[in-house]
């Protein structure tokens, strides 16, 4: 089901040609698709703006060509799938389903990126190279999102004048995806440059005590600086998913 519909249920309820609760019922009856394997949720575009995105991991070729085929059946164009790996990609398309691939993203689109539409720029600043995939990750998504995206790769704190290059890039971005591993420093110190929301990525990227980017997440966790908030360990979806939620909220109202 889609916003027309939708548009078109509701004006039969207007219209007295429908109840209320025929309306409720068949909403949620034609939001979900059960596939058995899953419960494809074919109304989150409706409810929240963005539709379901495909998490890639642990699912087979099989079921990611279902799970697109329930999704296209209820119209959706585009679909975005995280965690996809080059093996799994290639079954896909001898399955004859075709994906765009991105391979440093892990991740692969179904349709055409959307022009962007959001109200300002996200800047995606990483500490290391190591950082890339995460990087890549983020940055695929908020594309996906329909968002303009610049990104600064390997501008971590051991070499701050790296960062510092860059202030006018941190000045007018709106919001802000700063990834680092090792002491995970890089997100507060941006935070301290910038006049818009960070979101902090830590990146398993370290040696021992890095413990796989927990050492990162809890010292971003324990960050002093103001506007700065934080997602798990190498989720650049998440960042971006979140980033692109700010990049779209409608201007105050007067």
């Amino acid at each position: 089901m889609d916003a027309s519909d939708l548009e078109a249920l509701a004006r039969a309820v207007a219209a007295g040609e429908l109840s209320a609760r025929d309306l409720v019922d068949r909403v949620r009856l034609e939001s979900v698709s059960d596939m058995g394997y899953a419960q494809v949720d074919t109304a989150r575009g409706l409810r929240t703006g963005v539709s379901e995105v495909v998490y890639g991991a642990g699912k087979t070729p099989e079921q990611i060509v279902g799970i697109i085929g329930a999704m296209r059946d209820a119209g959706q164009r585009r679909i975005l799938v995280t965690r996809l790996d080059e093996e799994k990609h290639r079954a896909l398309t001898a399955l004859g389903c075709e994906l765009a691939y991105h391979a440093e993203a892990r991740a692969a689109v179904a349709g055409e990126l959307p022009e962007p539409d959001g109200n300002g720029e996200i800047l995606i600043v990483t500490a290391g190279t190591s950082d890339a995939p995460v990087a890549a990750e983020a940055e695929l998504t908020a594309r996906f999102l329909g968002n303009h995206v610049t990104c600064v790769q390997d501008a971590g704190v051991a070499g701050i004048h790296r960062l510092l290059r860059h202030a006018d890039k941190i000045s007018r971005a709106q919001v802000i995806i700063a990834i680092a591993g090792m002491e995970g420093a890089l997100p507060s110190v941006v935070a301290g440059l910038a006049a818009c929301p960070v979101i902090a990525v830590p990146a398993s990227v370290g040696y021992g005590a890095n413990l796989g980017g927990i050492t990162a997440l809890l010292a971003m966790v324990n960050s002093c600086a103001s506007g700065l908030s934080v997602v798990n360990i190498d989720n650049g979806f998440g960042a971006a998913y979140q980033a692109s939620l700010i990049n779209h909220l409608p201007g105050r109202r007067v």
